[in-house]
């Protein structure tokens, strides 16, 4: 194995972490460590109940130092905030014994290490509300340095903001930009809204395989692999549709997942490989009714984030306040084009396409050959949140047939800022049309197309024992994030997202 090659920081620090082992000090010790209150509990409580904060515990990471002959001042992050600590010498050395006079004036200790602080709150003469050190323990040593941001007369220099190494280093980043933070702890919140949500109506939170014999539920291109006990391909699913429909059939009321699918298709701002998918189905229900609890839901999501529900998503000023406006797909092909696409022959919607300049394949049917239309010349222009609905048959495999209009779907897509935030539909229960629908799939996929859907017999054994009207919702977490938190890339809702491998070795460098 070939040595590693440290920089001068980096020497420094592990001649420091000796010197502390030589000092009879473990920079990495095993024991527990109890904390008895946070950085912004402090802050916020202290000058109103000063007689809580006489003896605290606080533990973090150091930001800062000053060294002023005596006195040490750091500045230390825990998970919620920065505070200041105010160290004297003669606090922390009992007697003849210099130990920590040297941890801490030596500079044993250095920008990065984690420390454990005992004392007192008190306010500083320039009104910063402070802890007076009484003890202190290293409770780990930080052997690379930090990225540090100098700031001056109000500006930041130095900022650790290159996108791909805060991407590739998210613990680096939740470090030095701690805001970042913030962004995945209103996610969190999104998730926890929506699961109280769906609680209280008394649906039932489950698990489906990962692992799929058949790639199914979507349109897309899966990831395959291979099982070797059992020697079959399996694939990581694209969706989870099929199998929470087939609990449906077993008698569940209504069940929900927070799913992870993986889509082997295209990665850019507002798409991952791996993403989070929530999907919801709900026995005796259409689609009208999910439209007014998906509205309801992302008012209450908004007002629970912001406390409002409006929501700025780019430069724009966003409602989410209930109801949304509907637009049927054909009105809105219709409104942008001035083609109409009502009992028109694949060909001639291919004819279309081509004098709209619109790039299409040959592979494409008539189903996708209308999405390429709309996608084209009508869903940047949906920015307040509006539900696209009754979507031609040809576009959606596992839709109900629209109970006024045999060749639409009761099926919508709810759209904000030109993109789409969830798809939803009054579910197709019956066997013999979702058989011919599965089959107008398969002709697809000998033409070429490598996302159309396979067959699911199971899935079709499973609707002639008997699926009640239903309807089913997809929600994808990560773009809803996006929408809530005001993030133009998905790589900043997720704390690990997929990246290109890299071309040359970027490292991060600090000073202290």
């Amino acid at each position: 194995m070939s040595s590693i090659e440290l920089s001068e920081q980096e020497v420094i620090r592990r001649n420091s972490m000796n010197e502390l082992r030589r000092l009879g000090i473990e920079p990495y010790p095993a024991q527990e460590y109890v904390t008895s209150t946070e950085s912004v509990d402090i802050k916020e409580n202290f000058v109103n109940e000063p007689e809580r904060f006489k003896e605290v515990t606080i533990a973090g990471r150091i930001m800062s130092r000053r060294i002023m002959g005596s006195a040490s001042f750091f500045v230390i992050q825990d998970s919620v905030g920065k505070i200041q600590v105010y160290i004297k010498r003669d606090d922390i050395c009992e007697g003849e014994d210099k130990t920590m006079y040297n941890v801490v004036f030596k500079k044993l200790l250095d920008i990065g290490d984690i420390v454990g602080i005992k004392g007192y709150v008190f306010t500083t003469k320039t009104g910063e509300i402070s802890v007076h050190c009484s003890g202190f323990k290293v409770l780990s040593k930080s052997l690379r340095p930090l990225p540090i941001v100098k700031q001056k007369d109000g500006k930041t220099f130095d900022a650790f903001q290159d996108p791909e190494l805060r991407y590739r280093q998210r613990y680096l980043d939740l470090v030095v930009n701690p805001e970042v933070r913030d962004t995945f702890r209103m996610r969190a919140k999104i998730v926890s809204t929506m699961r109280q949500t769906f609680d209280s109506m008394g649906y039932l939170e489950v698990e489906t395989p990962i692992l799929q014999a058949i790639p199914s539920g979507a349109a897309a291109r899966p990831f395959v692999t291979h099982h070797n006990t059992l020697d079959i391909p399996l694939y990581l699913r694209i969706a989870n549709e099929l199998y929470l429909k087939r609990l449906i059939v077993g008698g569940f009321d209504g069940v929900y997942e927070f799913a992870k699918d993986f889509r082997n298709e295209g990665m850019d701002r507002t798409h991952n490989p791996e993403f989070t998918c929530m999907e919801i189905y709900c026995a005796y229900k259409d689609y009208l009714w999910m439209m007014d609890m998906v509205e309801n839901l992302l008012e209450k999501i908004a007002m629970e984030l912001h406390g409002t529900s409006e929501v700025m998503v780019g430069e724009q000023k966003i409602s989410f306040k209930a109801p949304f406006r509907r637009l049927t797909m054909t009105d809105a092909i219709k409104e942008r084009t001035g083609f109409d696409i009502t009992g028109k022959s694949e060909e001639e919607i291919r004819q279309a396409c081509i004098e709209l300049e619109i790039p299409i394949e040959k592979t494409m049917g008539k189903g996708k050959l209308i999405d390429a239309i709309f996608g084209e010349k009508c869903e940047e222009f949906l920015i307040e949140p509006t539900y696209l609905i009754d979507y031609p048959i040809e576009m959606s495999p596992l839709s109900k047939r629209h109970r006024d209009n045999p060749e639409l779907t009761e099926r919508f897509e709810l759209f904000v800022c030109g993109k789409e935030l969830c798809n939803a539909y009054s579910e197709l229960n019956d066997p013999i049309d979702q058989l011919g629908r599965f089959q107008e799939q398969a002709r697809l996929s000998e033409n070429g197309d490598d996302e159309a859907m396979a067959i699911d017999m199971d899935f079709v054994k499973a609707l002639e024992y008997g699926m009640p009207t239903c309807c089913g919702l997809g929600i994808g977490i990560d773009r809803l994030t996006m929408f809530m938190t005001n993030k133009s890339s998905i790589q900043d809702v997720l704390f690990f997202p997929q990246m290109r491998p890299e071309k040359n070795n970027k490292t991060e460098e600090g000073n202290n």
